[in-house]
């Protein structure tokens, strides 16, 4: 009972310890989101929409809303993790956290409870900051918004965990984000449907996996979607199921950390 009880005290000191750790830059990680998603709106919704005219029955702006909310999360999660993680690891903090009673998965689920809150905050300060453009966006299905919202968090903030286990410098925990993340994000859906592509292209895009974060995002946010959601949802918790334990495995044999 007693041991039991200093677990759940670890685990609210460390969560708590990362969640004041963005809230008190919050000028650095809560206000450029909201600045660059508003000139997203303003060129992509306001000026390029008009012309572009409507996406699956949908206002361009209002079809772009969900892929830019996602978009947000998914960078915001991913990167408080693992810059986060890195720094105790470069800083050597990380070996109080190891020569500590606390269990690995309390570890690992502190990182990635700070890289969620963030997620999710910064989903809804996009969100708030749509309202701005689109005042009478509607969210069909408030459930699955939340579920997928909260589920991408985890998704992501765990692969910001692998990153900062295997980053040597910090230069190794931007080149993923930069080179590999982005990319997909972009052509994941965001500013487009995959029915507008030709066959191949379409076949392609199917392999990518941000697509079915952001069309399961849209499905509850708008009611359509590209793909299976049912299908979507399987694949991203057999994610965060694979990912859970390939961090809970390199945190028991030490790789990047004992070093």
């Amino acid at each position: 009972m007693s041991n039991n009880r200093n677990i759940s005290v670890a685990l609210w000191t460390l969560t708590t310890k990362e969640i004041r750790r963005f809230l008190r830059i919050w000028i650095q990680t809560l206000v450029p989101p909201a600045v660059t998603m508003s000139l997203y709106f303003v060129i992509f919704g306001s000026l390029i929409g008009p012309r572009i005219g409507t996406m699956d029955g949908f206002d361009y702006i209002q079809f772009m809303i969900p892929g830019l909310i996602m978009m947000s999360v998914i960078t915001n999660s991913y990167a408080n993790v693992v810059s986060s993680f890195y720094s105790v690891k470069f800083q050597r903090s990380i070996e109080e956290l190891l020569i500590s009673p606390m269990p690995n998965w309390t570890i690992l689920l502190g990182f990635v409870l700070g890289g969620v809150c963030r997620g999710c905050l910064i989903g809804f300060i996009v969100f708030g900051v749509s309202l701005l453009f689109y005042p009478d966006f509607t969210v069909v299905n408030p459930l699955l918004t939340l579920t997928v919202l909260f589920l991408t968090s985890i998704l992501f903030s765990l692969m910001g965990f692998i990153n900062a286990v295997f980053a040597d410098s910090f230069d190794d925990i931007s080149v993923i984000p930069t080179f590999v993340l982005t990319p997909l994000i972009y052509l994941g859906g965001v500013f487009y449907s995959i029915n507008i592509l030709p066959d191949f292209w379409r076949a392609v895009s199917m392999a990518n996996p941000m697509l079915y974060v952001v069309n399961t995002f849209r499905a509850g946010m708008l009611g359509v979607s590209d793909v299976s959601i049912g299908f979507a949802l399987g694949m991203i918790l057999g994610f965060i199921g694979v990912l859970t334990g390939s961090c809970l495995y390199l945190l028991e044999k030490g790789t990047g950390i004992r070093q």
